[in-house]
């Protein structure tokens, strides 16, 4: 025995049916549009994060960089993952730091003189900042 459907019928609804009724806001509605959420959360995503490895070697280094110096990083950073650049050598003056920019993340970092006699391999861009 084969199922039996009836097909349901509705009348189609207007315009000027909707006029006085009250719609629904979600929250991106509600706090400027969702383009504008969606550009809000892309920024927060832009931001670099530091990994435990790089904690610690900053601290055990006493290498201390500003957050205006971040900032300018993260900047940095930015343009060159808009650019192709997936692993960057990020070079300071008091510091030489390894940079994932496809995955906003400071890998390691070492005091600039250290840096002096080292070989940075798997980085496909260098960014100076002074």
């Amino acid at each position: 025995m084969k199922p039996t459907f009836q097909q349901i019928q509705h009348p189609p609804i207007h315009a000027s049916a909707l006029i006085g009724t009250k719609q629904k806001q979600g929250p991106f509605i509600a706090n400027g549009g969702f383009s504008e959420q969606l550009r809000e959360a892309a920024a927060k995503t832009e931001k670099l994060s530091i990994s435990k490895h790089a904690t610690m070697r900053l601290q055990q280094r006493g290498i201390d960089i500003s957050q205006e110096t971040w900032d300018k990083v993260n900047e940095k950073t930015n343009e060159a993952k808009k650019k192709g650049i997936t692993d960057s050598l990020v070079l300071l003056d008091n510091a030489a730091l390894i940079v994932s920019t496809k995955n906003k993340v400071v890998v390691t970092a070492m005091g600039r003189n250290e840096a002096a006699g080292q070989i940075f391999t798997n980085i496909n861009g260098t960014i100076l900042i002074d």
